[in-house]
């Protein structure tokens, strides 16, 4: 294949990748915006609400795992393929739903096959890259999330409380498109995982000295998975019972996202050059750092929004970081496998993650004393960041080219 067709099948591969991950953030963003549309359709009780809420979480995790190993069988494109158009399927049909418990199982339905696109889409950018700018790879098709739900809270504005369905028709029609786009027009690369090598066995992600990375990945994806989530589903009401005016805070979370993805993005980059310990350290300072000004600093505009944009860029480089090391550590027979098992331990975090702070809220916790409580979190998160980013490269596993 010819640098020019390389280069082609690299930038193709990462679009569809981006294309994935923004699906995925629409959607995990679009279940929180639709609740006071569902509320009022349904009237469901707490209770039920916070299974529809779980419900999408519980699938992504388990078609992570599916999806992840599948896709060391029969190879990355067909994997990522039927699940985007799966999800495509069950979004359409969750709009449709004409009661809370249908809805709940169609959100069931939608997170397992949306889950089991993460983890190939991160491989896909793993296997299209050398091990020189594969953390930039990965960066750039993971910020795809935060922007998907930028995407969806633009979409909510102005939009009725009763027009909930539409975000559900929307997160259907756009993953079809991409699902047939990528079954028309990807291509897998030539150094990619064949389905005719025998994948290696689940043992392999702990074999030849992986053990421990392998377990310090897992914590790590679930402590910062648990940030994030938490603050994706409470920073809204954080703020506004806070003082912070309903605009405002609709604004911080915008910036949570964008601001978030854009300085992820600049991390990512700078994770495949010499710039990599400042990428890295920026990035484990700024957690902390947001997490106190969220919680004690003044309600400003200015500084809201720059402190939420602040924790999104931090979250989103560490987790960056996170799949990086986990696409350098495992050889593409057992690559989707790890993938998939680092991805289920991140949606064990976004389960845990909202549920913790419902629990504290209900023990009298303020807002305030919500977000402090993270704190201990955010370290331990950052330490694990800490050693998977400084482990030397020559005992990780490169399989790409150089």
């Amino acid at each position: 294949m010819t640098d020019r067709a390389t280069r082609t099948t690299w930038l193709l591969t990462i679009a569809f990748c981006v294309g994935a991950a923004i699906c995925e953030g629409f959607d995990i963003q679009a279940a929180g915006l639709a609740a006071s549309g569902i509320k009022h359709a349904f009237a469901p009780t707490a209770g039920r609400m916070g299974l529809f809420f779980a419900a999408a979480n519980f699938g992504l995790m388990l078609g992570a795992l599916a999806g992840g190993r599948l896709s060391d069988r029969i190879g990355r494109k067909p994997v990522l393929t039927i699940s985007i158009l799966a999800y495509a399927a069950c979004s359409l049909l969750t709009a449709g739903a004409g009661d809370i418990t249908t809805l709940t199982l169609g959100r069931l339905a939608t997170g397992f096959g949306l889950g089991g696109a993460m983890p190939n889409l991160i491989a896909l950018a793993a296997d299209v890259s050398g091990s020189r700018s594969r953390n930039a790879s990965i960066g750039v098709a993971y910020v795809g999330m935060p922007f998907g739900a930028a995407i969806a809270s633009l979409v909510a504005i102005g939009l009725p409380v009763s027009s909930w369905r539409v975000f559900f028709v929307i997160g259907g029609i756009a993953p079809l498109v991409l699902g047939a786009a990528i079954a028309l027009l990807l291509k897998p690369p030539a150094n990619a995982h064949s389905t005719q090598e025998r994948p290696g066995p689940v043992s392999d992600l702990f074999a030849e000295g992986r053990l421990a990375r392998t377990l310090v990945l897992w914590v790590a994806a679930l402590a910062t998975a648990l940030i994030l989530h938490l603050i994706l589903n409470w920073m809204p009401l954080f703020l506004q019972e806070k003082g912070v005016a309903k605009t405002v805070a609709a604004a911080a979370q915008v910036g949570f996202n964008l601001i978030g993805a854009g300085g992820a993005l600049l991390a990512s980059i700078g994770l495949d050059t010499r710039w990599r310990a400042v990428s890295v350290i920026g990035a484990l300072v700024a957690v902390p750092l947001a997490l106190l000004a969220l919680a004690l600093g003044p309600s400003a505009t200015a500084l809201v929004t720059a402190a939420a944009g602040l924790l999104g860029a931090g979250i989103v480089a560490q987790s960056v970081v996170i799949y990086g090391v986990a696409g350098d550590c495992y050889p593409e027979t057992i690559r989707g496998a790890g993938m998939g098992a680092v991805v289920g331990s991140g949606r064990l975090g976004s389960l845990a993650g909202p549920s913790l702070a419902a629990i504290l809220l209900s023990a009298g916790r303020t807002p305030a004393e919500v977000l402090t409580s993270l704190l201990p979190v955010a370290l331990f998160a950052a330490a694990c960041v800490v050693w998977l980013s400084w482990r030397p490269r020559a005992v990780l596993v490169a399989t790409g080219p150089a």
